[in-house]
């Protein structure tokens, strides 16, 4: 009975004639992580800019950014926008006299980026 209850718990016994003890092991396949998508923000620098008494402003496409810390451009909230607007409004013509923007090219991220006409 021993025998039989040696055979059953992972004994082998080998061409040659001994008997060999065998240890099944069980492995587990490494967990899958699957990175969500990452979203590519746009980089998003203005060409130009113009000073509107208090802060300087950008526009890219139809969003206005202002120049925050650190000379990065970011996105102007309601409370800049309503003060642009009405600065706008007495300088309707701001786009004409804008800055071209050489000198300030960092983008929310911290990172500089070349102007749109100087990419290959």
């Amino acid at each position: 009975m021993a025998g039989g209850l040696a055979l059953v718990s992972g004994c082998v016994v080998e061409p040659s004639g001994q008997v060999g003890v065998y240890f099944p092991t069980v492995g587990f396949a490494p967990a899958v992580v699957v990175a969500p998508a990452v979203e590519v923000e746009p980089v998003m620098v203005p060409e130009a800019y113009t000073w509107d008494g208090y802060e300087y402003v950008g526009l890219v496409g139809g969003q206005y950014y202002y120049l925050g810390p650190g000379h990065i451009w970011l996105v102007a909230g309601s409370d800049r926008m309503e003060r642009f607007h009405g600065w706008e409004r007495g300088h309707a013509d701001w786009r004409d006299h804008a800055t071209r923007n050489d000198r300030y090219r960092k983008d929310a991220h911290g990172h500089v980026q070349p102007r749109r006409d100087e990419r290959h």
